[in-house]
């Protein structure tokens, strides 16, 4: 399974309700994913900054600061412009939606939810991730092949 791990890739869970973070890392866990949890708000940056995962789930209310300032926040560094958000909220209003958005959440889901929903958005996010990582490595390769051409 450890192998397995590795392939599908690495989740950082930002969720201070025990039990939903509890049932999401179980999920995940079971389909391969490794998973890091964390509860608080005032510090989710720096905690993604340090486990640098593949994508993160992170909640939309949280002790300390709000999901929104996080996303605000990490869209601002060039390292995790790119990196795949799903955002969880109990609030289903189109204008969390709206605003979660444009602060720069790559997917928007409301709770509850069902197992099946959050396995197949975590599973669309990894792809579409590799899909952008393998079309800048195919980009980076090119511009290395013009490159050596020239010199």
């Amino acid at each position: 399974m450890a192998g397995m791990s590795a392939a599908m890739g690495h989740v950082l869970l930002v969720e201070d309700e025990i039990n939903i973070a509890e049932a999401i890392r179980f999920l995940l866990t079971r389909e391969g994913w490794q998973v890091d949890v964390h509860a608080n708000g005032s510090d989710a940056v720096a905690k993604i900054t340090e486990c640098a995962p593949d994508l993160v789930i992170l909640d939309l209310m949280l002790p300390g600061k709000s999901g929104l300032e996080i996303i605000k926040e990490l869209r601002q560094q060039d390292s995790f412009s790119d990196l795949p958000v799903l955002m969880l909220t109990a609030r289903g209003a189109i204008k969390d939606r709206e605003m979660a958005e444009k602060a720069g959440v790559t997917r928007f889901m409301t709770k509850p939810f069902a197992n099946s929903e959050v396995l197949t958005a975590v599973r669309d996010l990894r792809a579409q991730a590799l899909q952008r990582q393998g079309a800048s490595d195919a980009e980076a390769g090119s511009v290395a092949a013009v490159a050596a051409k020239q010199g």
